[in-house]
């Protein structure tokens, strides 16, 4: 049996995310659609990251096990022939038994695009949030610092989340500001639900001269989502790339 990695694009705009899911259409349900008609086995995929509905992605992985023996490339076509415009295989290569998309992972980055102009644009409206108000990024970066390392991100957890512990380890957040452009990346050896969106809403806060950017340590310390910022929309999110 060989176990097969995929690197996947996709816009999340028209899906309920990656995971499959009973309320809508889910990436993880079209992939291992495709990969039934192709393959004529009953196939289940793990991705890296259950992707949020309307989140993108650039650089999910995934992995699956399967016992044909079609060669790799005839299937990476034969699945971009039979996934829809909006979802596309970037790389599919042979990965080692053992290999897990989601625990084998090491790290994860996400981006996240702001387009910072008081009028609004139609041309990146899929992809960038639009925020009319100034923001300081001076005041972003410091209010980041306190994220960086291991913490309990409790602070910034959904309600839905469940897991074992609230610990991650933030290894970096960058800001960078092109013209009307904010980019914020995040990476971190994984991430809780809505994390990442909870996190750019608090600095956003900071951004707006809301909050100052100390008390972010305070936020983080109290382990109460209520005393952190609101949860930015989806659809400037998207997963860049998973290390392993």
């Amino acid at each position: 049996m060989r176990n097969i990695k995929l690197t996947i694009e996709y816009d999340g705009t028209d899906y309920c995310g990656w995971q499959r899911q009973k309320n809508g259409v889910s990436i993880q349900e079209l992939i291992e659609k495709a990969l039934r008609k192709i393959l004529h086995e009953r196939i289940k995929i793990i991705g890296a990251a259950r992707t949020d509905s309307g989140v993108h992605a650039k650089g999910q992985a995934a992995n699956f096990k399967t016992h044909s023996k079609l060669p790799l490339s005839k299937l990476k076509m034969a699945l971009n022939n039979n996934l829809p415009r909006d979802i596309s295989v970037i790389e599919i290569k042979s990965a080692a038994r053992g290999f897990n998309a989601q625990f084998s992972a090491k790290s994860k980055l996400y981006r996240y695009s702001i387009f910072n102009r008081k009028e609004k644009t139609p041309f990146f409206d899929k992809y960038f949030v639009h925020i009319p108000y100034n923001l300081n990024i001076q005041a972003m970066r410091k209010a980041s610092k306190h994220l960086i390392g291991k913490h309990d991100f409790s602070s910034f957890k959904g309600s839905k989340g469940v897991t074992k512990t609230q610990e991650r380890n933030i290894k970096k957040i960058l800001l960078e500001k092109k013209g009307f452009f904010i980019f914020m990346d995040i990476e971190a050896d994984g991430f809780l639900y809505n994390m990442a969106r909870n996190i750019v809403g608090t600095l956003i806060e900071a951004g707006r001269n809301k909050i100052k950017p100390r008390i972010v340590k305070n936020i983080l310390s109290l382990r109460d989502r209520k005393k952190a910022g609101p949860t930015a929309q989806a659809k400037g999110l998207t997963l860049v790339r998973v290390e392993y």
